[in-house]
Parts: C-alpha cells; structure tokens; sequence
C-alpha cells in the first residue's frame, strides 16, 4: 500500500511540473516572444518574389531604318519546393520533359536540410513548360524569363557580346551597356497561401513593377558589317593569317559604321569556344604597336608645329644610331640614299624620315633633344589621346605612351615610337587619331550608340553616361574617365593646311587609282601601312618570324573631306603578317564600302 500510493503521488508531481512549464512557455509565447513569433509566422505566409525586367534588344542599322540584330525569347526557370515535392516525382518529370535544360544536381539538391526553394531547370521554352505545369507535380512553379536570341548567327559576335545563364552582359555591348538593357527588377510581397500562390489581402502588399531595359540601336550597318567580315574571312583563308580585325569610321563625325573581329563566335552558344580570348573585342580591348602607321602622326607633329613641310629634306644614309642602337630602314636602295624630302620618306615608310620629323620637333636637325620628345609626348599623348581611352560606349583598354623623360634610352625609346613601336595604342584610338589627321584636324570622340528605339523612333541617348563598361582608368584627365562618356569631345588638334597637306602624301603613298583597284577618276584613296615586331619572351623576335601587318587609309570623292577611314589588322600566332596582306583586305574593303555606301566620285 505505500508503494503504490508513492507512485501515484510521484505521477501527480511530475505531471504538476510539466503542466507548470508549458504554462510558463506559453505565457512567454504570448507575451514575451509574441513579436518574434507573428513575424516567423508571416514568413511562412508571405511570398516575396522578384519580378524580372525585360532585356532590351539591340538594332543594328539597314541604310536609315533599325533592324535587330539581337532578341528576346520568353523561357521558364523550374521552381521546386523539396520540403514538399518529391525527388522521385521531380526526376521524373525534368528527365522526361525538360532533360537538356536541367541546371540542378537533384541528389545534392536533397542533401540540403530545410530547402524551401530552387531551380532546377532555367530557359525552358513554353511548350515544355505548360507540360510541366499539366504534369501537377506539387509544389513545382514556373517562372517567366527572357533568353536572347541572336537571328543573325555569329554576325558581329566580338561586338554584341552575350548574356550568362544569370541574364548578365559579358563582353562586346551586352556587357559594357548591361545596366541600360538590363532595367530595373521589380518586386513582389503578398500573402500568400499554402500552395504559395499570391493572395489580394494583407495591409502589406508591395508590389513594385520592373522597369524594362531599354532598345540599343547601334550606328553600324548590319549590310556593311555582314559584308566586311566575308570579305575578311576570305583574306584570312587565303593568307597565313588566323586573326583579323577591321574598324570603319566616319572621320567628320565620330560614327563607327562597322566594327569586328573574326574568328567569330555563336553569342547563343558562347561555352563553345576553345578559351576566353575569343570573347575579346581586338579593336577596343587590345593594345598593340601599330608600327609605321604611327609616322602619320609624328609627321603631323612636326608640320603642324611649322617645324616642315612635305618638300622639307634631310639626308637618308639608310640607317640612324641612337642611344648606341643602329636603327634601319625596312626599304633599302641606292636611289632613295641621300637627300630626299619628307613626302619621299613617307611614301617608302623610312624610319629615318620620321626620326628626322622627331629631331625637327626638337629644333636640331642633328640629334633628339628633350624639347623634341616633350613636343613628341604631346601630341600622341594630349592630342592624338593614343594610350587614353577615347570614351566610345565599349569595354575598352588605354595602352601606354612611354614618359618622355623618366628611364633609360629616351632617345631610341622615342625614336622608335615615331614609326610605332615601345608604345601600346588600341586600334579604336589608332583610327579616331587618323580620322583627325585627315578630316581637317578635329579630334572627335567615337561613338557607337545611335539611340535607344521608342516607339519606332530612334531617340539620341547622347553618352552612355551609367554605362558599366569599362575603362581600365579611373581618371577623367587621362581620358578614361566617366566624363569622356558623358562629355564628348570635339578639339580642334591641326590647321587644316597641316590635315590638307597629310592627305595629299597619303593619296601619294598610294598611287590610288592603281593600287586600290579603281579605274575611273573622281575618287581619292589614299594611306599608310604597318608591319610590327612581335615582343617574344620580352624581346623584339628579330628573326622577323611574328609579324603583326595593319594598314588605315581613307576614301571619299577627290578633293573632298574623306568619307570614311577604313582601318585593317592581320595576325597569326608564329606568323609573319606585313602591311602589305592588310593592305590587299584594305583595298577589298575599300572597294566594297565605295560600292555600298554608294559613295558617289567628285564631278569632273
């Protein structure tokens, strides 16, 4: 009898303390913990859900009407709740419907304890989607998205760009003007019910709608552009080259009319390629030595400073030592030694002749002076803006123009920069530079960007000013800063008796009417050519075994400002390329621009 009746009252006391402590668990429940507690409720209850923007699309021009040249297509990312849904049911479903766009290891997915919510399958086109949808697996949820579309193939692929498996811009346009055709996300916040579907109660609904990103309509000719890349193509297959790069531009007003770099690639399959480099734009992105299209620019310098003329003589031995380094002339022969006048040097591209423009820039005829490379300095660097970014609305690298007074050597280091070599110039700023050799004498700021498409018209955007893009400068002074994007700038650099005079020996240079395959008067061609050493393992490879060829020229009626300034690359890794191969693509090219442009000869 008092066994049991200790049990009993053991019973009674533990059940007296159990319910006092659920007493008091619920008193701090409700009272001290109330707060807490209704907010983790509303979390379960409530769906916050961003709303995605629609990507704005890209145009390309076609004579004065925009056509697109990258698109949208309405996709679904594949929602899953795993707390809720089934592996098994899922597997099945995404395997029998949606195999090539599964983006989910499903047995790591359900490794993770307390998962509410993740995709498993993004960019599934709609006809898949609504099978999904009827399959009624619980908790399974689409979610509308954009996949770009580019119905032009790998046209133009360097500079379009693409967009990631996240909707972000890499490279080329998508990438450098991804904040303006990207938007503004929008967002949901609603009470939602167990299914998680959106409820129209609640005090504290938010619903702010997305912003979409706007149309980009380019200054490129989608004809002309389609037209330039055969046409490069062809030269690379019937050359050791494997690389070229081709830029047009309008030297009067800064707009780029065709821009690309082959080998292309397919922006809709962008994983394809071999690595990264492929995604470089080598127009904007890449600085390299140009060689003796860089003499346009010293001889310039030096007219312009009214240091010489074209008829202006010096003595031509052939060679120079500066610095203790024998420089020579590429072109060697018996009737070009002695003295001869600056148009002379310019139409056999002597390095003698541009050192002498240096030395003359420096008033003494017989050796480089201080004065001479300031002078040099500025002009390529203040003037020219070679090795600044020019503030186009692309991804674009500065390069590098050497002090003209801190290091060794400065002497043979300028020397060798009056014919284009220990600089670094990208070919955006190498053409922008030229188109103010020859178009009067202004510098303009190039652009790319014509407008943005609203409602059918085409609305100037003026500079990109909250691009993304990315100059490598973080200084407006240096001209890499975000004031070259939103300030253009147009700055008188030369006399037009100076840019008249520069035309006139790069129609010599030419003897265009032979040279550029055009047999009827009226038209002026006229240019410069570059072949470039190669730096090997930090030396220029002197067996001449990599050579970079380049050529940039103009074309327009005789005895008018030129109409367009067509600039050419040629290269191969171990192969020896002269400006004579970007030469011939010039001539092809020029031809090709003249005929579709319809750019009409001077009357006679």
């Amino acid at each position: 009898m008092p066994k049991k009746f200790s049990r009993i009252k053991i019973l009674k006391i533990v059940t007296i303390v159990a319910l006092a402590i659920i007493t008091v668990r619920l008193f701090a429940i409700q009272i001290f913990e109330h707060d807490d507690w209704v907010a983790k409720a509303n979390e379960q209850h409530t769906l916050l859900e961003t709303i995605t923007a629609r990507r704005g699309e890209i145009y390309m021009m076609d004579g004065n009407e925009p056509v697109p040249v990258v698109l949208n297509q309405t996709t679904y990312q594949i929602i899953i709740d795993p707390a809720v849904t089934k592996k098994e049911d899922i597997k099945k479903v995404l395997e029998t419907y949606a195999k090539d766009y599964i983006t989910a290891d499903l047995d790591k997915v359900y490794d993770v304890e307390g998962l509410r919510y993740y995709i498993v399958a993004k960019n599934v086109p709609y006809s898949i989607a609504v099978k999904i949808a009827e399959s009624e697996t619980p908790s399974v949820w689409l979610k509308k998205g954009n996949q770009r579309v580019y119905p032009e193939g790998d046209m133009g692929s360097t500079l379009l760009g693409f967009v990631n498996a996240d909707g972000i811009g890499q490279y080329g346009v998508e990438g450098s003007l991804n904040k303006i055709l990207s938007g503004k996300e929008g967002l949901l916040k609603t009470v939602s019910d167990i299914n998680n579907v959106a409820l129209s109660i609640g005090s504290d609904n938010i619903k702010i709608p997305a912003e979409d990103g706007k149309n980009i309509v380019l200054s490129v000719d989608r004809g002309l552009e389609k037209g330039i890349e055969e046409i490069a193509a062809s030269h690379i297959e019937n050359t050791a080259a494997t690389n070229a790069a081709v830029l047009v531009i309008n030297p009067n007003n800064g707009e780029v009319v065709a821009l690309t770099a082959l080998p292309n690639y397919d922006p809709a399959n962008y994983g394809a390629v071999k690595d990264a480099s492929a995604y470089i734009n080598q127009v904007t992105e890449i600085p390299y030595e140009p060689a003796s299209i860089c003499k346009n620019f010293a001889f310039s310098a030096a007219i312009n400073e009214g240091k010489m003329t074209k008829d202006t003589t010096y003595f031509n031995k052939g060679f120079e030592i500066i610095d203790g380094w024998k420089i020579m002339n590429a072109e060697q022969r018996s009737s070009i030694y002695g003295e001869i006048t600056m148009k002379t040097a310019l139409y056999w591209s002597l390095n003698t002749g541009s050192i002498n423009a240096l030395k003359l820039l420096g008033d003494n005829p017989n050796e480089i002076t201080k004065e001479g490379r300031e002078r040099l300095y500025d002009y390529y660097h203040n003037k020219f803006r070679l090795g600044r970014a020019t503030g186009i609305e692309l991804i674009e690298a500065e390069g590098y123009i050497e002090d003209p007074n801190e290091g060794w050597g400065r002497d043979s280091t300028y020397a060798n920069m009056t014919f284009g070599q220990n600089l670094g110039v990208t070919m955006i700023q190498t053409a922008t530079a030229f188109s103010a050799v020859v178009n009067g004498g202004t510098w303009r700021t190039p652009t790319i960007v014509k407008g943005v498409l609203e409602d059918g018209e085409i609305v100037p955007l003026g500079r990109v000013a909250d691009s993304e893009g990315g100059h490598h400068s973080s200084s407006s002074e240096n001209g890499g800063g975000e004031s070259d994007r939103t300030l253009p700038v147009e700055d008188k650099i030369l006399s037009d008796e100076t840019s008249a005079m520069m035309r006139e020996m790069l129609i010599n240079n030419r003897n265009y009417k032979a040279r550029a395959g055009i047999d009827k008067a009226g038209y002026a061609v006229g240019g410069k050519s570059g072949t470039a050493q190669v730096i090997v393992d930090g030396a220029y490879d002197n067996t001449m075994s990599n050579l970079v060829g380049s050529y940039i020229g103009f074309v327009g009626p005789e005895g008018e400002t030129p109409k367009y300034v067509i600039m050419t690359k040629m290269w191969g890794e171990g192969q020896a390329l002269s400006g004579a191969e970007a030469q011939n693509l010039f001539d092809s090219l020029s031809n090709f621009v003249i005929e579709y442009l319809k750019i009409k000869p001077a009357e006679s």
